[in-house]
């Protein structure tokens, strides 16, 4: 494949093995939203709350790496979730399920550029716009210009430095201090860390796996990677990738754990500076700048590469065909879109990371079983099957008022279950009466 051939900015030139695989979900998934969710959600909800977080990234790389297996040997000729929604649904569902994916892209792009603008304030004593305009101008050349096959040559690096970070700075931290000193500190200042019969923490952890599996079942940069792996390796890569993303937050919660201990604090953000300031060696301040940095790069290079792709094979060249050059310009032209809106938005407005990802939480949960049907089915699905997606995240928007938000995410997933659950039971009478007709 020649690299002026548009595929090999879609794919790159070689499928993935088993280590270069979880290489590259990792550096897809180890995202802003990590780094600045793990402090807080161990704050909220105690270490209940930090190992739930762990597990909800885990659990669902593991469950979709079923699914994955499944979408290789059903649509091994696709490159994109585009391709695969094309073949299962009719015009009107696709053009949904089209627009959800551009939707929740566009949020998913924006939680990662808020993590780097909240990064940059806290490290760097420079103005968000400037700090911001230098960030994504290297993610436009990484993941817009550069396409897979660079993805592919940084995701190595990006992996050693996050790991490098997770490992080296709490060993330091820990002979530092030593690990009893911490427990107490914790103990006599924030006791509630240490509770573990939280049943806020239990609702949340489960709410949290089901949003996170939400996540990775449309997220069109995994589906991308689902056709380049190795067919026969594909659920093992997905495994083993959860297993070790697990041991990220985990490995944040107690960083955080070494830096309240025997204090108060002011702001869970201020937390993550006050580290910079507690690593005496320049070379680990280094190394977490360049984690925090590679994490959050990775992401939405990797974000900005798959929605361009989905832009231009998906919507564009469905209008009329596209020459080779033609793929390329829109898709220059598109990522330098992306990259100018995320600037000005991050530019302009600051919610927080953890009630972003809830307040959409509610698409996530009810994404799941239409997107179920859409992997598993056979024939083509009429409307009501994505339509069932908003039926339900409606559903639970309109209940906010009355319920709690976890519990209205789980309403949001309840609705479109039960609406895929009729329309099951109602095909599958409708085909036993038909074939006891014919007989």
């Amino acid at each position: 494949m020649k690299k002026t051939d548009y595929q090999f900015y879609v794919s790159g030139a070689i499928k993935l093995g088993v280590g270069f695989g979880i290489v590259s979900l990792l550096s897809r998934w180890i995202t802003g939203n990590t780094i600045l969710s793990s402090p807080e959600t161990l704050i909220k909800y105690g270490l209940t709350g930090g190992i739930g977080y762990s597990l909800m990234g885990a659990l669902a790389l593991i469950l979709f790496g079923f699914l994955a297996k499944k979408i290789r040997e059903k649509y091994n000729n696709q490159h994109t979730i585009g391709d695969v929604l094309r073949q299962r649904l009719t015009p009107f569902g696709y053009w949904y399920m089209i627009f959800i994916l551009l939707l929740t892209s566009t949020h998913s792009m924006f939680v990662q550029a808020m993590g780097a603008g909240i990064l940059l304030h806290i490290i760097f004593p420079v103005p968000i716009f400037a700090g911001m305009f230098i960030f994504l101008l290297f993610c436009f050349f990484i993941g817009g210009v550069g396409g897979m096959q660079r993805l592919h040559q940084l995701a190595g690096v990006n992996v050693a430095l996050i790991f490098g970070a997770v490992i080296f700075i709490p060993v330091y931290f820990y002979i530092q201090e030593g690990v009893y000193p911490v427990y107490e500190g914790i103990k006599l200042y924030h006791p509630y860390v240490l509770y573990i019969k939280n049943t806020d923490a239990i609702w949340f952890i489960f709410t949290a796996i089901i949003i996170g599996f939400g996540q990775v079942i449309i997220d069109r940069a995994t589906w991308q990677r689902v056709f380049i792996l190795k067919k026969e390796k594909v659920q093992m890569i997905f495994t083993l990738a959860g297993l070790i993303w697990a041991t990220i937050p985990l490995a944040l919660s107690s960083l955080l754990m070494i830096i309240i201990f025997g204090r108060s604090y002011e702001n869970i953000y201020s937390l993550l500076f006050e580290l910079v300031g507690k690593i005496q060696s320049t070379l680990l301040i280094v190394l977490f700048v360049l984690f925090c940095f590679s994490a959050i790069s990775s992401t939405i290079s990797a974000e900005i590469h798959a929605t361009t792709t989905l832009i231009v094979k998906n919507i564009l060249e469905l209008f009329r065909p596209l020459t080779n050059r033609e793929k390329w310009k829109y898709t220059y032209i598109l990522s330098g879109m992306i990259c100018v809106f995320l600037l000005a938005m991050v530019s302009i407005l600051t919610p927080n990371p953890l009630e972003l990802l809830f307040f959409f939480g509610n698409i996530y949960a009810a994404m799941i079983v239409p997107m179920l049907y859409i992997i598993l089915g056979n024939k083509k699905l009429p409307f009501i099957i994505p339509l069932a997606s908003f039926i339900g995240a409606a559903g639970g928007y309109v209940a906010l008022p009355i319920l709690k938000n976890l519990t209205a995410i789980w309403m949001s997933f309840a609705i479109s279950s039960l609406i895929c659950l009729i329309f099951f039971i109602y095909q599958s009478l409708f085909a036993k009466e038909n074939t006891f007709n014919r007989s």
